[in-house]
């Protein structure tokens, strides 16, 4: 049973077979280094650059700049593993395909069942968001759209209910908060067809469907499209640091770090999730020119793009007002009207709508075609492999993968699990980056090293470096976190479970690595990655493993039986 669940493609088995029927319809190459590195910087740049900062410079003050260059520096050694694995293994199934080939079947279709959560459900709350950012704007234009088109069914009803409980009690209507007041609107204002409300967020469902439609019809039109959306959020961007910079005051910058490491540190769990999206491009590896040298580069270039852009709004903010002031949701917003500068406050929200929406565009993309690599596997009915013909793109899966999105947006609101989106990324690098060492160690068993073309992880020995370092974070924790230390350990608590599982694991990975001298660099990004992913939250895991429970009855039910290895000998 083992040798079915754990069962592995060698790299080579999935490059043929990947390439096995030519006669079909293929997907159509040509992205250049610079469209992937669009794409990336479109995946990462997205809401989280007018909402982090915010919050992380109010707890780090202008020491979060530096926050960002080590967060980046943590999270380059998941994206040099993931641009290791995007150059041995140039196929579309992303960390999917990669823990096929050193995890096995069971792992793989884990990874690729959680990767839904990061990309479909992940991209319901980003349209949300950008329909409340669009409805914002033309509210700023003078243009009244009712309330029920841009509400959710879901919302609209609690927010209805909870309106007239507080009406009721002797709350007036304008005292209510202005989200209870759109909703109490929307439910009362709404037409009615044999008594049912027709209410639904038409802004979220439009851009989705606009969004799917480019993905469908072609990756040209798609990188065009990513292209332009990331040149205009660029210079808007650019506009917002050129213009704040005249009016940074210096004696903002002082002190450095008001509330010491530790509280430049409260906002490292935040921080890194501004980076994620870098691990969406390697979902088309099919289409472009070069995969095995420019997937490695996009994902460098669009990382240091972005944390030059990161750290230079940090300071930009910092700078133009006191860190004290900035724990609101919308600081560039916040800072500029602040010191009456509020012609820029419009072209912060146009640049918002260009930056969630090129979000979803890159993860409109990178959903199908995990898809599609798992059909190929027989994990999925054959139909979500299936190319058009004419775009050459997955375009069933393309469709689905549309209705997937667009329909919740209009009955639901997922803002409550936006942070299973945070677990399923994390999830996938900590599968790359054990995926690296796996590999690496099955190569060295069966004595047969690939030939080293393309990017490879930098070796540098466990055994040397790990000690020093996790001497050193053991200090710095007792000299500036000593009081968290304390209240840790001093008695069980229920929430502090997966934190305890970190560290029973965390040990024995540094006990591995040192004894068996395995590569720093993937051990690094896995132990990161394991932390972050403890910091969020017990709630968030008992969801995320009914997630994996519904995923693993799926695979036991359809995917074991239908599987292409199935009676393979294929067993590396």
């Amino acid at each position: 049973m083992n040798e079915k669940l754990f069962r592995k493609k060698s790299i080579s088995h999935i490059l043929n077979s990947s390439n096995a029927d030519l006669s079909n319809p293929q997907l159509k190459r040509n992205l250049t280094v610079l469209d992937l590195t669009a794409l990336g910087v479109a995946g990462i740049v997205g809401a989280g650059i007018f909402s982090t900062i915010g919050n992380a410079a109010y707890s780090g003050g202008p020491a979060v700049s530096l926050l960002f260059v080590f967060t980046a520096i943590a999270c380059g050694f998941s994206a040099l593993c993931y641009a290791e694995f995007a150059s041995r293994i140039p196929i579309s199934g992303s960390a999917y395909t990669y823990a096929y080939a050193s995890f096995g079947e069971l792992v793989a279709w884990v990874i690729g069942w959680t990767l839904i959560m990061e990309y479909a459900v992940g991209n319901i709350a980003v349209a949300i968001s950008w329909s409340d950012y669009f409805t914002g704007m033309m509210n700023g234009f003078g243009v009244k759209i009712p309330e029920f088109i841009t509400t959710d069914y879901l919302s609209a009803s609690r927010g209805f209910r909870e309106a007239c409980v507080q009406m009721a009690a002797g709350t007036n209507f304008d005292s209510l908060t202005s989200a209870l007041q759109e909703s109490y609107m929307a439910w009362t204002k709404a037409p009615q067809i044999a008594g049912l409300r027709l209410i639904g967020d038409i802004p979220a469902f439009s851009i989705v469907v606009l969004i799917t439609v480019l993905v469908y019809i072609g990756i040209e039109e798609t990188k065009i499209a990513s292209n332009i959306m990331v040149l205009v959020k660029m210079i808007i961007l650019l506009v917002v640091i050129s213009v704040g910079a005249f009016y940074v005051n210096t004696d903002n910058w002082s002190p450095f770090a008001p509330n010491g490491l530790g509280g430049v540190l409260k906002g490292v769990s935040a921080v890194f999730f501004a980076y994620i999206g870098f691990d969406a491009i390697s979902t088309t590896a099919e289409e472009c020119k070069n995969p095995q040298k420019d997937l490695p580069r996009a994902m460098f270039y669009s990382l240091i793009i972005c944390v030059v852009l990161y750290v230079a709004i940090s300071l930009v903010l910092t700078g133009m007002v006191s860190y004290k002031e900035l724990a609101v949701g919308d600081p560039l917003a916040f800072v500029f009207h602040k010191l009456n500068i509020n012609w820029l406050s419009g072209i912060i929200a146009i640049s918002a709508i260009f930056a969630m929406a090129s979000v979803l565009l890159v993860f409109q993309v990178g959903q199908p075609r995990i898809w599609m690599s798992m059909s190929r596997d027989g994990l999925l009915p054959k139909r979500f492999g299936k190319v058009h013909k004419k775009f050459h793109t997955p375009s069933f899966s393309t469709v689905i993968t549309g209705l997937f999105v667009a329909l919740p947006t209009l009955f639901l609101n997922l803002t409550e699990v936006t942070d299973l989106t945070s677990i399923g990324t994390l999830f996938a690098f900590i599968v790359v980056c054990a995926g690296i060492l796996i590999i690496n160690r099955d190569e060295i068993q069966s004595k047969e090293r690939n030939e080293k073309t393309g990017f490879r992880v930098p070796y540098y020995n466990s055994k040397l470096f790990l000690p020093p370092i996790v001497i050193i974070i053991t200090i710095a924790l007792i000299c500036f976190n000593l009081d968290g230390l304390k209240t840790f350990f001093s008695g069980y608590k229920a929430t502090n479970i997966p934190m305890y599982g970190f560290l029973i694991c965390a040990s024995y990975i540094v006990y591995i690595s040192v004894k068996r001298s395995l590569s720093l660099i993937p051990v690094l990004g896995l132990l990161i990655n394991m932390y972050l992913i403890t910091e969020l939250g017990i709630a968030n895991w008992m969801r995320f493993l009914i997630w994996l429970i519904i995923g693993i009855i799926i695979y036991f039910t359809y995917g074991i039986k239908n599987s292409k290895l199935k009676n393979s000998t294929v067993n590396d």
